[in-house]
């Protein structure tokens, strides 16, 4: 089958938000809201093993605050908090804040020039996934992705595979005409739970995850002058990834 789509997680493969964006963005908010909670970058690599914000909020009282006595509105608290994260979140990405990784930008304008299709498949919001684009890729360029596919548009976050099963079908395109990238075990779980061959790019938060399954684990995506190194796969020939590369490792 023939290569035509590539689907895109965001955080932490698109660039590293979850360190230099969402953690800064979530104290931001505990802070606003008069709350002592704070994540440092250890505890939040933690953390990052549940997905979805609301839901790693939740999980950090119950198995980090045990001296915290929710509030009989604590669902709704959190509603609140993430929301104030949120308007953080976008503030520091509006300021030019999160940069993308390498080669991430290459990478798609060749995708599009070679009439590649492209999408998001993500657990975050989908005004994250707005803010980050524009800001750091430039106007207009959320409309590159056919369809973003992100935050609760579908039950079930990572590790499940519904976001890329809901990617697919609003695409009409089957998971043998697709590449996946990720950039964590939950995120390469869901994918593989999709049927998907999986582009791993790997961040300071993913170092030790379990990455098998994955048709090839790079640094990242690499530039013609600085390029990626494969953790485990096979051997690109050449030190950055391009479209001709994602053909050869779709086929493979």
């Amino acid at each position: 089958m023939t290569l035509n789509a590539l689907l895109f997680d965001v955080d932490g493969t698109l660039a590293d938000t979850e360190r230099d964006g969402h953690r800064p963005a979530f104290n931001q908010a505990f802070a606003e809201a008069g709350l002592d909670w704070h994540w440092d970058v250890a505890l939040y690599g933690k953390l990052l093993s549940v997905t979805g914000g609301k839901e790693r909020m939740k999980h950090y009282i119950d198995h980090y605050r045990p001296d915290y006595i929710k509030p009989a509105d604590f669902d709704a608290l959190i509603i609140r908090l993430h929301q104030t994260k949120t308007r953080h979140y976008v503030a520091l990405a509006e300021r030019g804040g999160i940069p993308l990784r390498p080669g991430v930008k290459r990478l798609l304008q060749e995708a599009r020039a070679a009439g590649l299709r492209l999408a998001i498949a993500t657990t975050t919001t989908p005004e994250n996934v707005t803010v980050l684009l524009e800001h750091s890729l430039g106007p207009g360029t959320q409309d590159w992705f056919e369809v973003i596919a992100a935050g609760d548009i579908v039950p079930a976050k990572k590790p499940a595979p519904d976001i890329y099963f809901y990617a697919m079908e609003k695409m009409g395109v089957s998971a043998s005409e697709c590449l996946a990238f990720e950039d964590s075990e939950n995120g390469l779980r869901a994918s593989l739970g999709a049927a998907l061959k999986t582009v791993l790019t790997l961040n300071d938060y993913t170092l030790d995850h379990n990455f098998s399954g994955a048709a090839v684990v790079l640094s990242d995506l690499g530039e013609p002058g600085a390029p990626c190194r494969v953790v485990a796969g096979p051997d690109l020939g050449q030190p950055f990834v391009d479209v001709a590369c994602l053909r050869v490792l779709h086929s493979v």
